[in-house]
C-alpha cells in the first residue's frame, strides 16, 4: 500500500501528531492545520507534495471548464458547483476585512475553501498585500492574487458589507461596487472569463434576491457599456 500523503503533510505541520484511523479524520486535520496556520515561508518539499495532493483532490472532485456551462445569455453563465473546481480565468472570492483568508478550522464558507484548495501560497501572497497597505481593506474594493493550486488562475477578493439589521442604501451600494470592483479589475488584467460568487449572502446575511438583482443589474450594466470580459459565471447555493 502506498503511503497516504496526508500523514507527511500534517506530520511537517504538527510534529508529533498521533496517527489517525480514517482518511477522512486526516482530510479534517489537515484542512484545519491549514486554516489556522499564520502566513509565512514552508520547505520546498512540503509546498510540492502539497500542491501534488490537492491537485489530485481537485481533479478527483472533478474539474468544470466553460464549455460544461449553459450560456443564460449573452456572455452571462449560471452554475451551481463548488467554484473551487471551475477553470476559468478568475474565481471571485468573498473575504473579510484581514483578506487572509478564514482561520475557523474546518468552515463551510468560501472564504475557507478557496484558501485550503489554493494551497499556503495563497495566505501569504494575501499578507504581503496586506503588510504593503498597513490597513484593513476596504469594502467594495477588489485585490487580485494567483490561484496556485486551484484550476482558477487567479482569485480576485472582495470585502462586502454584513448585515446586521436592516439593509441600508449603503449597504446597497457597497455590494454594487464589490461586483464593479471586480469586472474592472478583471478586465484590467486582461482575463476573459470571470466566476463571481454570491457576495455577502452567507456569513455576511445580504438578503439572497436583493443581492441577486444587485450583482445581475452591475454586470449587465457593465457588458451594455461594452465590457471585455467574454464570461462571467454565476456561481449560485440554489437552483433558483
Amino acid at each position: 500500500m502506498e503511503p497516504d500523503p496526508l500523514d507527511g503533510l500534517i506530520e511537517y505541520l504538527a510534529p508529533g501528531t498521533a496517527p489517525l484511523p480514517s482518511r477522512n479524520l486526516k482530510w479534517e486535520r489537515f484542512r484545519s492545520l491549514v486554516n489556522r496556520r499564520a502566513p509565512g515561508p514552508a520547505s520546498e518539499d512540503f509546498l510540492r507534495h502539497q500542491d501534488a495532493f490537492l491537485q489530485a483532490e481537485i481533479e478527483a472532485k472533478g474539474i468544470t471548464t466553460l464549455e460544461d456551462l449553459v450560456p443564460a445569455g449573452g456572455a452571462i453563465r449560471l452554475w451551481q458547483g463548488d467554484i473551487t473546481t471551475l477553470r476559468v480565468d478568475g474565481i471571485v472570492n468573498a473575504a473579510n476585512s484581514g483578506l487572509l483568508g478564514c482561520f475557523f478550522p474546518n468552515h463551510n464558507c468560501i472564504d475557507n475553501a478557496i484558501h485550503t484548495y489554493a494551497g499556503i501560497q495563497l495566505r501569504n501572497e494575501c499578507a504581503a498585500i496586506m503588510e504593503l497597505q498597513g490597513t484593513p481593506e476596504p469594502l467594495g474594493r477588489a485585490r487580485i492574487t494567483r490561484g496556485y493550486n486551484l484550476p482558477a488562475r487567479h482569485v480576485l477578493h472582495t470585502v462586502g458589507p454584513m448585515i446586521s439589521s436592516s439593509l441600508t442604501a449603503r449597504d446597497r451600494d457597497l455590494l454594487a461596487s464589490c461586483y464593479r470592483s471586480c469586472l474592472h479589475l478583471a478586465e484590467e488584467k486582461g482575463l476573459q472569463s470571470l466566476a463571481f460568487c454570491c457576495i455577502s449572502t452567507g456569513e455576511f446575511r445580504f438578503p439572497p434576491e436583493e443581492a441577486a438583482r444587485i450583482a445581475t443589474g452591475v454586470v449587465k450594466a457593465h457588458l451594455g457599456e461594452g465590457g471585455r470580459l467574454d464570461s462571467i459565471v454565476f456561481n449560485v447555493f440554489k437552483p433558483e
